[in-house]
């Protein structure tokens, strides 16, 4: 729809479904946006198992080379595991004109046991149940967590977080309060731990885990 392209990231699990409110509003007054779906996703569980991060990174980088090509700059954002995408982007890419982080799953709300049981669990049990949860009526996903899949979640993480000092574009990073999948340190993490001039951090009082989806929806995309 314009000169600047907008592209935007679904998080673990899920679909396209949580980014495109946002998508089409950004659309309704003149960006150009991109929402890909990730490898893995909007299949079946057991396939989120056979993916590796690597592979979400390569889908996200594809679309945001084809978004390049049509629009004069690019800014990249996601959901949870999407802003932990569009944040390695950024680390990789200095000519991304911004970073959108919705809820960055930089850090999840787990014990060290439960790392622990997680990776020696994730080789004998393909998936977990999710407890009733959080997400909104209107999230589109597996009802399941794939533990391998989450192992790969989790080395992305460490990639994110020694990729934050390259990280140099203005960036915005916002969470629900009432966010129970994301550690709550973690926007302050990734504001300290970049190297942008401009950063801007926001705290949405009523939200959850997806405010993409939330009730403060609105809200959110005025700041944004």
């Amino acid at each position: 729809a314009g000169p600047v392209g907008v592209l935007l990231v679904h998080g673990f699990t899920a679909t396209t479904v949580e980014v495109r409110d946002l998508a089409e509003s950004l659309l309704a007054v003149g960006y150009t946006v991109s929402g890909p779906l990730l490898p893995g996703h909007y299949t079946q569980p057991a396939d989120l198992n056979r993916v590796r991060w690597q592979d979400w990174v390569e889908t996200v980088e594809r679309s945001f080379t084809h978004l390049a090509d049509e629009c004069r700059t690019v800014v990249v954002g996601g959901e949870s595991t999407g802003g932990l995408l569009a944040l390695y982007l950024a680390s990789r890419h200095p000519e991304v004109a911004a970073v959108l982080a919705y809820a960055p799953a930089l850090r999840l709300q787990i014990s060290p046991w439960d790392r622990l049981r997680l990776r020696l669990l994730a080789p004998f049990i393909p998936y977990v149940t999710k407890p009733n949860s959080d997400q909104d009526t209107r999230w589109q996903g597996y009802p399941v967590n794939p533990l391998k899949g989450v192992l790969q979640l989790l080395r992305l993480q460490q990639e994110v977080l020694k990729g934050l000092p390259a990280i140099q574009q203005p960036l915005l990073v916002m969470q629900g309060r009432l966010d129970r999948s994301v550690h709550p340190s973690v926007p302050e993490e990734i504001i300290s731990g970049v190297n942008s001039q401009v950063r801007e951090q926001h705290w949405m009082a009523h939200s959850r885990h997806v405010v993409l989806l939330d009730d403060e929806l609105d809200q959110v995309t005025k700041i944004t």
